[in-house]
């Protein structure tokens, strides 16, 4: 059996984070810009949105099993991105907008770099023992748990 590289379930998690957290803003900022073009508020929700990806490249990097954190935040940033730029690219299209292919460009490269940012502290996360629930070993019947006084180690 050939080993993955990739945590498709670390993915799945993270890019549901995205969702949830960027696109709403993405949203958001796209139509400010529509409507008040000179309103400083389409950049703050742009960078929220900016900020979502982020937090699910940074939650796909630190779920992974696979040991590469930062694959997983690029790749969870980008494809999310990617996914709802294209629906977004479909509905403009149909209603008979034109597309700026260079602004899609330029924002999926920073998104890619979120996705960087976000996968180096899923990393950092890992790094200092800062393990998700469901990864974390048990412990021995009768070890006093590490926050508990006297069980630091």
């Amino acid at each position: 059996m050939a080993v993955s590289t990739i945590d498709r379930s670390a993915l799945q998690q993270g890019a549901w984070v995205s969702l949830v957290f960027a696109v709403p803003f993405s949203i958001g900022s796209r139509w400010v810009a529509d409507h008040d073009p000179g309103s400083p508020w389409a950049s703050v929700l742009w960078l929220a949105a900016l900020g979502g990806f982020t937090l699910g490249a940074g939650i796909a990097a630190w779920v992974q099993r696979t040991g590469f954190p930062l694959l997983h935040g690029l790749v969870c940033a980008g494809g999310t991105y990617l996914a709802a730029q294209a629906v977004f690219i479909v509905l403009k299209l149909f209603r008979g907008g034109t597309i700026s292919w260079l602004g899609v460009f330029f924002t999926f490269t920073v998104v890619l770099f979120a996705g960087l940012v976000g996968g180096g502290l899923g990393s950092a996360l890992r790094k200092r023992g800062m393990m998700p629930s469901s990864q974390r070993n048990s412990r021995p019947v009768g070890e006093p748990d590490q926050l508990e006084e006297g069980g630091a180690r």
